[in-house]
């Protein structure tokens, strides 16, 4: 039945219209799925890359204003309401040295001494842990990761004034350091202790927890102050609020962490803005092809009346236009899929080169899918509401 019907109802289509019904929707999905898939991509942490997986981290302490004479810290309520933010992954404390530390170095004829200030850290928290890193009383040996910023203010803004010899990260670790630890109880010891470490992540002069915990123990003077500083694990691809919360409740970070959310936000914004100007476009191509639609069955409606009157059932004519409309739109689909592929190769290695890139396509496939079945969808009824309407008038 369906053969005698093609040839007659296929008079009646008009190329122009299909073909610019063609070119919008493929254009406007393209840009659909271009911008998912950008979207995707740069939203994929890929955590090989240790650059950029060593800025998933920031150190948080609270805003110091004029004069404090006591401590300023987080209480423990805070400490909860800020791990319970989506945006934070992980937590850990800084814990500070309770007792006095001064540490003395001698390289030949030249020697100096100065006090420091220690500070431990969770070894999750670490962007390289170096090897043999842990303590015990009986060695009387202390392992400290040094921030690398230190180092270079040593020799460029220290070591020369001073006719001290610049040192490398490998021949620092080879100069033997002195560190003298007093409490306010009266204990007293020596330790040895070397740099055996660097970390870009960590702003202080870390040494082993366990070390931390017995120190203050024995030299310390058993009162529990608030932790002053905090350190992040935070999904700077989904930011969040992170920026109010922050500002609300007066915390700094250290160093400049903010502009990666800012990026991360622009990529956000890119994409939603390429997203929407296909929404746009695809949207115009459906007004198109359901006005064509409308135009060519009611242009046809009387020879589409009399095949009512010869038997034909609303289902049965509407069928062929249906069966060219979802075949139409599943070549654009898969069209606008290969299309968006190719465009990705545009953005692909700079996002490399970020640590990001490579996200999940069938996230992009599922979109084209969903987009093919919801427009088929709307030009199949369309389509049976106008046949139902010509066989009922």
């Amino acid at each position: 039945m369906m053969k005698g019907l093609g040839p007659l109802l296929r008079k009646n289509l008009s190329k122009g219209q299909i073909i610019g019904y063609s070119a919008a929707n493929l254009v406007g999905l393209t840009i659909i799925l271009c911008g998912i898939l950008f979207y995707c991509d740069s939203r994929n942490h890929r955590k090989t890359d240790d650059r950029f997986f060593s800025e998933d981290y920031i150190v948080v302490s609270k805003e110091v204003k004029g004069v404090n004479l006591s401590p300023v810290g987080f209480s423990e309520e805070e400490i909860r309401d800020l791990a319970a933010q989506p945006w934070v992954k992980k937590l850990g404390r800084f814990t500070s040295a309770d007792f006095s530390v001064s540490a003395s170095i001698n390289m030949g004829t030249k020697g100096m001494s100065s006090y420091l200030f220690l500070e431990s850290v969770p070894e999750d928290f670490f962007d390289n842990l170096p090897a043999g890193w842990d303590f015990s009383p009986d060695r009387k040996f202390v392992p400290i990761v040094l921030n690398k910023d230190y180092l270079a203010l040593y020799n460029f803004g220290f070591a020369l004034p001073q006719g001290l010899p610049q040192l490398s990260e490998e021949m620092i670790g080879a100069v033997p350091l002195r560190l003298s630890l007093s409490g306010k109880n009266g204990a007293f010891d020596v330790f040895d202790a070397a740099v055996v470490g660097f970390s870009s992540r960590l702003n202080t002069i870390a040494v082993p927890q366990d070390f931390m915990e017995w120190a203050n123990k024995r030299y310390g003077s058993g009162y529990q102050s608030e932790t002053s500083r905090l350190i992040l694990k935070i999904d700077l691809l989904n930011p969040g609020d992170s920026e109010k919360y922050l500002a609300d409740h007066q915390l700094e970070i250290a160093g400049d962490k903010e502009s990666d959310s800012k990026v991360s936000k622009f990529m956000g914004v890119v994409s939603g803005v390429v997203s929407a100007t296909g929404f746009v476009i695809s949207l115009l191509a459906l007004f198109i092809m359901l006005l064509s639609i409308t135009l060519l069955l009611q242009k046809s409606r009387s020879m589409i009346r009399n095949l009512f009157l010869l038997g034909y059932s609303p289902s049965t004519v509407g069928a062929y236009f249906q069966k060219r409309i979802v075949a139409l739109n599943f070549i654009i689909a898969c069209i606008s899929v290969g299309l968006a592929f190719v465009c990705r190769l545009i953005w692909h290695k700079p996002l490399i080169a970020l640590g990001l890139g490579d996200g999940n396509v069938l996230f992009t496939i599922g979109a084209a899918i969903l987009y093919l079945i919801l427009i088929s969808g709307i030009n199949v009824m369309v389509v049976r509401r106008l046949m139902l309407s010509i066989w009922k008038s």
